[in-house]
């Protein structure tokens, strides 16, 4: 038996017994009847949603598969494909470029950065939104002051 059905199956006892409720006793069951019948609604409607959420879920995921299948399988094979992902050369280039670590002075974020977003001369840190500008005549001074510290 289901709980809606459990709950009035109870509201049939309770109408039955014809339970005075002028009593104390007969208010007090007749108002825990009614919790439990709007109980049994919201739980309802909170198991539709838990469904509905679910089955989102599901096409979610099998979206995603789809997804990773497209990005990581499609080289699996020996046989040569066409595809983008096989190019080496841009992966190449992209590991042969000096990347800088810049620390944003708000949230202390340490932020990767190659030389051409270097050369645009500021961003916004993508962690808080602070502008932060770069200029490199401070950066050529403090790396000409550090290597005669050296010497």
């Amino acid at each position: 038996m289901k709980l809606g059905e459990k709950v009035s199956y109870l509201q049939g006892m309770v109408d039955g017994l014809d339970i005075d409720g002028s009593t104390k006793e007969g208010k007090t069951l007749i108002q825990m009847v009614s919790v439990l019948q709007e109980m049994v609604l919201y739980i309802d409607d909170l198991q539709t949603q838990i469904d509905e959420l679910t089955e989102l879920t599901d096409i979610l995921d099998a979206d995603l598969g789809d997804v990773e299948e497209v990005l990581f399988d499609c080289c699996d094979d020996d046989d040569e494909c066409d595809c983008c992902c096989c190019d080496d050369d841009d992966y190449e280039d992209f590991n042969e470029d000096e990347l800088y670590e810049v620390t944003c002075p708000t949230c202390e974020d340490v932020i990767l950065l190659d030389e051409e977003m270097l050369e645009e001369g500021s961003m916004d840190c993508p962690n808080c939104g602070e502008s932060l500008e770069f200029d490199f005549d401070e950066i050529e001074l403090n790396d000409i002051n550090s290597d005669e510290d050296k010497e």
